[in-house]
């Protein structure tokens, strides 16, 4: 409604502005973003860079070239200005000539301790979204130094939703951060609607099909897809479930569970459709269920179903078979040994950033007392 009456306001384009880190871009990140949009019509979106977050938060994990690359890859964006400040003024909102700035329910501070966000607030040219609850960079970042397995989907509890001490990590209700300190995600069939495009394939439409786990997308994943869908007009992607994946890859992986999985996919801007659960093998019945042309796979090295049937032998056999090379080399072990190789340096920002954002709650619940006893 709100974002209707704004487009009555003179037939006026309304821009809207969110910035961010966008580090280890996640589905609580996309979430926000397609709420941003829904508020305007066009979403340009301020990405910080390295230095600016290394001073205010602690190190990042994914470069700047790499945000910029993989905020770009999310299906609401329309624009993405590189080099954001951390301090969201009038005058970024001017320079790009948007309407007003959005953001989460939760608090962004300086180094100094300031709300990034008081100036737009105190012009009124702020306005705020509901934040994903059970998913953050702090969270993935803990389940990755931690080697967690409890936020695996599988068997009786596939749908169920765990909750597990997390020491310093933020994972889960028991920490102490009101909005980071959680693991609480809960997958609704809405909120997969409010992600999927829901368009069908048009006739004619040539039907790309792709499988994986698709962990903790980031910029190889995307790479990879984008030049999957190259090949085609509707791009299909396959994510395998959670005791699947691991099997294959071993570990505590997958770091992400089938759920957050699929939304993460969703929100790339290459994807059509997903198949939650897919099979590991790439079957006759899959094929003909959705009318596949091609199947694509990258330079990851194919795991054997039992250690001896290959998963791509019946599009292979059937010419439908293309082998990708998207020129990115990323990959989700490559995160995790950042992640590991950095332990101190994360864990050091996980539990600053928590202590930052309950010095900010407890300061915003005093001034909530001030604002109801006057």
């Amino acid at each position: 409604m709100e974002k209707e009456a704004a487009k009555t306001n003179g037939n006026k384009e309304v821009r809207v502005w969110s910035d961010g880190c966008y580090d280890m871009v996640h589905f609580g990140h996309a979430n926000s973003l397609r709420q941003a949009k829904a508020l305007g019509d066009k979403l340009i979106v301020g990405v910080h860079t390295d230095e600016e977050i290394s001073k205010h938060k602690g190190p990042p994990v994914f470069t700047q070239e790499e945000r910029y690359k993989m905020v770009r890859g999310i299906k609401w964006v329309d624009e993405v200005v590189e080099n954001a400040p951390y301090v969201t003024s009038l005058e970024t909102l001017d320079k790009y000539n948007c309407d007003f700035c959005v953001h989460g329910d939760d608090i962004t501070m300086t180094a100094d301790g300031k709300d990034t966000y008081q100036f737009v607030k105190d012009a009124k040219r702020y306005k705020e979204v509901s934040r994903t609850a059970g998913v953050s960079t702090t969270d993935l970042v803990g389940r990755m130094l931690l080697l967690t397995r409890n936020h695996f989907q599988q068997g009786k509890h596939e749908f169920s939703v765990n909750k597990e001490g997390s020491a310093n990590m933020g994972q889960d209700s028991t920490a102490k951060s009101p909005w980071t300190g959680c693991s609480q995600f809960l997958p609704t069939t809405q909120k997969i609607i409010q992600f999927s495009d829901g368009k069908s394939p048009k006739p004619n439409d040539k039907i790309v099909y792709v499988a994986g786990a698709f962990d903790l997308f980031h910029v190889g994943h995307l790479d990879f897809l984008e030049k999957a869908k190259s090949q085609g007009d509707y791009l299909i992607v396959g994510l395998h479930t959670d005791p699947v994946v691991n099997e294959y890859k071993g570990s505590n992986y997958p770091i992400m569970n089938l759920h957050e999985r699929v939304l993460s996919v969703l929100a790339c801007k290459y994807v059509n459709e997903v198949v939650i659960g897919a099979p590991y093998c790439v079957d006759e019945n899959l094929i003909e269920h959705f009318n596949v042309d091609v199947v694509c796979h990258g330079q990851t090295p194919i795991a054997l179903e039992d250690g001896k049937i290959d998963p791509y032998a019946v599009p292979k056999k059937q010419g439908k078979f293309k082998s990708l090379d998207s020129g990115n080399d990323m990959t989700t072990e490559k995160i995790v040994a950042r992640i590991i190789n950095h332990r101190i340096e994360f864990e050091t920002r996980n539990i600053k950033k928590e202590k930052k954002e309950i010095e900010a709650f407890a300061a915003l619940q005093r001034a909530k007392g001030i604002q109801a006893s006057g």
